[in-house]
């Protein structure tokens, strides 16, 4: 039975570490990402339109912060069901 459990608790911190990491990544590039666009939008004149980020840009930090929580979410289901074991 304790086996089982270490060997739940193992695959748990395997799926976790990649996940956060993966969090932490995204947060750093979506920060400089901001940190370019307002660089940019600081030597433009006052009236030319608002810099963005490009759709493509946004959709990735959004599907990279779905994949890292999902991570984080099976790797806390796999821990508690380790538990229960």
């Amino acid at each position: 039975m304790a086996l089982r459990s270490l060997l739940f608790n193992v695959v748990a911190l395997a799926v976790a570490c990649p996940g956060a990491a993966l969090l932490l990544i995204t947060r750093l590039r979506e920060q400089r990402a901001m940190a370019d666009l307002t660089a940019q939008s600081e030597d433009r004149a006052i009236d030319q339109p608002m810099l963005f980020l490009d759709v493509r840009t946004e959709r990735a930090h959004r599907v990279a912060y779905r994949i890292g929580f999902a991570c984080l979410v099976l790797a806390l289901a796999a821990s508690w069901l380790s538990t229960r074991l």
